[in-house]
């Protein structure tokens, strides 16, 4: 690892030899901020079980996926303005004490306040992790690290359930958060001790109305997701309701930005044609990430007679090839500097490889979904660390932070619709199945309940069938509809210009801002 690799763009850098350990912290935080969601999974139904409250049971997920999206936009500005560290090792803190916290909830209530303590720490956790890598790692080396982000997430996605599950059936469900403090404790620590950027004064005010009007219309976003189609009808007032206050708020937002000193989300950004691109790409890849996340493991399980207890080794050819390709991608990047072709590419096995879920039936095998999986997978690992090298290679060092937190809001919207929307197509293609084989009735009775492979065994036979040729059609559908709107990712793919990456040498004379100046006409949506 070359000595320019471990200088940030700027006059202070960060000792050779201490790269390596904050690497390895900032992915113990990332990691912290995948894994929590995963494991708090399996371990819902014991904490139901000694809380109750069992009506109350989705607010402790979209507490924290909430928190988590509406403080992201404002944990990146807070890091331009103040200095990455300092945000960074607060939204440390602030997890940890959620954690600890959550981790003694004597009732449902507090358990849910608890977490929405929790996901204001994480928003920061992960555009933290990206900004940092972004100050220290100029974009053209960063193609070596992607290989490593993917495998995190490819343990989080494995490891969590296993990991959840075996810490509650012999520790207790309590120890799902306290998990949290020790490997939070050594982030922390290494971070503190080895990171070291320059110190930022902010030149004006935080933008107080335009943080509040984004967490509003984000707030409003993420609940019609949520909600639409489960607790309330997509035409109920309520949902017509946070649609208009998401679209106002939204309106007010835009408008608040082209006011503000230092907006919390500067729309010059967008003026990048690269960065506006790689933001529609990236809540493609949410979309499409999270519906099939979501979507393989129920199908595995239900028609194909999978445990659920290994839930996360059933995406396991998913999420190989998403790390395999995501390495070998980075690594071309950084030896040619060329990328262009990966978003196409990448696009293009997306579409095809949810085509592919979508034509399985209650006859494939786990080999041939394992195929498909694998095929899902490479075009995830194409785009996935892509859309976040190319968005911060598209704005000046000093836009950072909200460029990492903007594209990281995108991917997290785009798989809050990806699950909405793939959603409600497959629990209403699985009711009309169960209707036309069992008739209105005995359909309610037994799709009432999404059913594991032990349930179904105690099934009368002709049920079980109904119920599997339900689930494989309402899979059908789901998958076919991510593969429509995948394709509009391929397409936006090809708009995608091939703006030089910056290189791994020192900065130019007028710093980073300067030779970006070079660049910006070539990168602009006016030409």
């Amino acid at each position: 690892m070359s000595e320019s690799v471990m200088k940030p763009e700027n006059s202070e850098g960060v000792k050779p030899r201490s790269v390596r350990v904050v690497l390895m912290a900032l992915m113990i935080a990332m990691l912290l901020a995948m894994l929590d969601n995963m494991i708090i999974g399996t371990a819902m139904p014991t904490i139901v079980g000694e809380l109750g409250g069992l009506e109350h049971l989705s607010w402790v997920v979209t507490a924290y996926t909430l928190a988590t999206a509406a403080s992201t936009p404002i944990w990146g500005k807070i890091g331009d303005m103040y200095g990455r560290k300092g945000s960074f090792l607060t939204s440390i803190v602030i997890f940890l004490i959620g954690s600890a916290l959550s981790g003694m909830a004597q009732d449902m209530g507090q358990l849910i306040g608890f977490r929405a303590i929790q996901g204001l720490g994480a928003g920061g956790l992960m555009v933290g992790v990206m900004a940092i890598i972004g100050d220290l790692i100029p974009p053209r080396e960063r193609g070596k690290y992607q290989g490593m982000m993917a495998g995190v997430m490819a343990l989080a996605m494995i490891g969590g359930p296993l990991v959840g599950g075996t810490i509650t059936d012999h520790m207790g469900w309590r120890w799902s958060f306290y998990i949290n403090l020790p490997l939070g404790a050594v982030a922390l620590a290494m971070v503190t001790a080895v990171l070291h950027l320059p110190k930022k004064k902010a030149q004006g005010k935080i933008d107080y109305l335009g943080a509040a009007l984004l967490t509003i219309a984000i707030t409003s976003t993420v609940l019609v997701t949520t909600w639409g189609g489960t607790e309330y009808a997509w035409g109920s007032a309520e949902i017509i309701g946070l649609i208009a206050v998401g679209i106002v708020s939204t309106a007010a937002f835009v408008y608040a930005e082209t006011k503000a000193a230092e907006p919390v989300m500067p729309l010059h950004i967008f003026r990048s044609r690269n960065f506006t691109l790689m933001s529609v790409i990236g809540f493609l890849v949410g979309f499409a990430m999270f519906g099939g996340v979501l979507y393989l493991p129920l199908f595995q399980q239900s028609v194909q007679g999978a445990s659920a207890t290994n839930s996360g080794l059933l995406l396991l050819p998913m999420l190989l090839s998403m790390m395999a390709v995501s390495l070998v991608a980075g690594r071309i990047t950084t030896s040619s500097g060329k990328y262009k072709v990966f978003p196409i590419v990448g696009g293009a096995l997306m579409v095809v490889g949810l085509f592919l879920l979508a034509t399985m039936d209650t006859g494939t095998t786990r080999l041939v979904s394992g195929l498909y999986m694998a095929v899902l997978g490479a075009g995830l690992g194409f785009l996935m660390q892509i859309t976040m090298l190319v968005a911060q290679n598209s704005v000046d060092m000093k836009d950072m932070g909200v460029a990492s937190s903007s594209a990281t809001l995108f991917r997290t919207l785009g798989g809050s619709f990806g699950v909405a929307l793939m959603g409600s197509l497959f629990t209403s293609q699985v009711t009309d199945t169960m209707s036309e084989r069992l008739g209105p009735q005995a359909a309610q009775a037994a799709g009432s309940a999404q059913l594991d492979a032990a349930s179904l065994a105690k099934l009368p036979e002709a049920v079980r069938d109904a119920y599997q040729h339900a689930v494989a059609a309402g899979t059908h559908s789901a998958f076919l509809l991510g593969a429509a709107i995948a394709v509009l990712g391929f397409l936006a793919a090809w708009f995608v210009k091939e703006v030089p990456l910056r290189g791994a040498g020192p900065a130019p004379a007028g710093g980073d801002a300067g030779a970006k100046a070079a660049a910006a006409p070539q990168d602009s949506m006016a030409h």
